[in-house]
């Protein structure tokens, strides 16, 4: 599986794992397969995650390169991944004025009640780092924040 990777996809991920072999033993915590498959540029659900080996909790296993090159190459072929587009249709749903705004407080509900649930810290953290202000009827632009929040997805899962 891992064959289907091209040279500078390996070494990519070599430098992503070796980002997250935080005691420089080369190997990482499971609980991180999530975080380094998406600073690899994938969308993995927290289910896919899940069924790659991911864990809840840290210390719970320790994984090796040799066993995230395959986990990598999998996820890379699924194609359940939300990209930006993707995303911002499911946003514009909630665009009732149709002019690239939504409530922020439909926004907050959205992503604490829906899916895959953030938690309030992590709500604040996105909302920190990649939300305008609101306006005076308390909507945002929501294709900025999404822009945001993806560029920004590592940064925020290093937290």
């Amino acid at each position: 599986m891992a064959a289907d990777l091209k040279d500078v996809e390996i070494e990519k991920a070599q430098f992503v794992f070796s980002v997250y072999d935080f005691e420089g033993k080369n190997s990482i915590d499971a609980f991180e397969i999530g975080n380094a498959l998406r600073a690899l540029n994938l969308n993995p659900t927290l289910d896919l995650i899940g069924k790659m080996g991911g864990t809840k909790k840290r210390g719970e296993k320790q994984i090796k390169f040799e066993e995230f090159l395959p986990i990598y190459a999998q996820v890379k072929k699924e194609k359940e991944q939300g990209c930006y587009e993707d995303f911002l249709e499911c946003l514009k749903l909630y665009d009732k004025n149709e002019d690239g705004t939504m409530l922020l407080a439909e926004l907050n509900h959205s992503l604490l009640a829906l899916g895959e649930k953030l938690t309030e810290d992590e709500l604040d953290a996105v909302f920190k780092d990649c939300m305008d202000p609101e306006d005076d009827d308390g909507n945002i632009p929501y294709a900025p924040f999404l822009k945001k929040m993806m560029d920004n997805m590592v940064v925020i899962n290093l937290k």
